[in-house]
């Protein structure tokens, strides 16, 4: 959330950051009503300064005179503070709609092809052979059933079956493990069912209800695990010793929109459950941005150790989400689709989290406290790397290499083989 003081100090950044990130922001309508609430503010402070009086002289001498008066003043003060909480509250909801501004450090641009490629790692891998999209060698493979999936629940869901089930049980695994053993992350299971106003500490909403699954008793499905590990320190006042706090979390995640209509209709892409394991830094102000280095790197480290080719992308002002200060995504190569497949994003807010659900730290005692700086991102998202694996350890016989990193976690199993006829 934005500080209500920094956008009068100067609302031209925040009309422009709106702007910059294709947003509607309603800063007029804020310094409006904000204008409002400070005079109204002064005219109830005024009138209980005269009721007070009031209330003297009738304790002195009083009479029918005083009393009405008094009574008056009591009416007004009331009227007066109940118009001023309305205010208040629209103020505050308003608030949750103004997008936090970029970093001075994010490339302006328009849209996706203003992004910028900081580095790639690997190389495209070549087949002697024309290769094969992930959903027609998981068809060979006998791991994925779409159709059986769309019977029990509709579209954009999957059923794994098999060495395809275990492929992927395999990477959420080894990707928790590489986080806690040598990335010095501590483990969350987190519930997958939330509160409200968990959704509005991490921005998801108002910004992205939509794509929210809600129950019918005001509870929200995860969009990504990124919203109850976040919200693991809400209201509260963190030990600056204890910064930064790390943890990984795997959870499945739902999503009522899976992406543009008609687009990744086919396949293992976009879909409207899907598991995904996360990484939550909780900093102080002055290592944000550092902390973010460090998350995408650890991101990046899981597709070098897959032998995945992949590239990090500078996410321009235009192509970057309402809550982002600063944000890189990673994106894995997938061969047989000839494209790039977005597996984490990775990002900064700045305060902006902090602020929506009350997580400070208390610098040294006796000082007052701050908000602290929250970064996140995927650690991966498990079925494009599942489909980027697939489509890169391809072989012509219609077979797929296991990546010596899963090995271990598939009982030593190095190659999937297509199913039996």
């Amino acid at each position: 959330m934005i500080p209500l003081q920094a956008l009068r100090d100067d609302p031209d950044h925040f009309r422009r950051g709106a702007e910059l990130k294709h947003e509607a922001a309603p800063v007029d309508e804020i310094l409006e009503l904000d204008a409002q609430a400070r005079s109204l503010r002064a005219r109830v402070e005024a009138t209980q300064a005269e009721r007070r009086r009031a209330s003297s002289a009738v304790h002195r001498a009083p009479s029918e005179a005083d009393r009405a008066r008094l009574n008056e003043l009591k009416e007004q003060v009331q009227s007066g503070e109940s118009e001023l909480a309305e205010i208040e509250t629209k103020l505050h909801e308003l608030l949750l709609y103004v997008p936090n501004p970029p970093h001075e450090s994010v490339p302006v641009g328009r849209d996706e092809n203003d992004n910028v490629t900081v580095r790639t790692w690997g190389e495209a891998p070549e087949f002697d052979f024309e290769p094969l999209p992930h959903y027609d060698i998981g068809e060979r493979l006998g791991i994925f059933d779409f159709e059986r999936a769309a019977k029990i629940s509709g579209a954009r869901f999957a059923v794994l079956l098999g060495d395809g089930a275990r492929l992927q049980r395999a990477l959420i695994t080894w990707m928790l493990d590489v986080g806690v053993r040598e990335h010095g992350y501590s483990e969350v299971l987190p519930p997958y069912l939330v509160r409200t106003e968990c959704m509005v500490g991490t921005a998801n909403l108002p910004d992205k209800e939509g794509m929210a699954y809600q129950t019918s008793d005001d509870l929200y499905l995860v969009p990504t695990a990124e919203v109850p590990v976040t919200n693991l320190y809400r209201e509260e006042i963190l030990a600056a010793a204890a910064l930064p706090i790390c943890h990984v979390a795997y959870s499945a995640c739902f999503r009522r929109e899976a992406g543009a209509a008609g687009k990744d209709t086919r396949g293992y892409i976009r879909l409207h459950q899907f598991d995904k394991v996360e990484m939550v830094r909780f900093t102080t102000p002055e290592t944000s941005l550092d902390q973010l280095e460090i998350l995408t790197g650890h991101a990046e480290s899981l597709l070098r150790r897959l032998g995945i080719h992949y590239r990090v992308l500078s996410m321009c002002t235009g192509d970057m989400g309402f809550a982002q200060w600063k944000k890189y995504d990673v994106e894995a190569w997938a061969p047989g689709m000839g494209r790039w497949l977005e597996v984490s994003s990775c990002s900064a807010f700045g305060d902006f989290q902090a602020r929506r659900a009350n997580i400070r730290y208390r610098p040294a005692p006796g000082e007052r406290p701050r908000f602290v700086h929250t970064v996140n991102g995927s650690g991966l998202a498990v079925p494009r790397v599942l489909d980027a694996v697939l489509e890169t350890y391809q072989r012509a016989d219609g077979s797929v290499d296991v990546p010596a990193a899963l090995r271990p976690y598939m009982g030593g199993l190095d190659r999937l083989t297509p199913a039996r006829s």
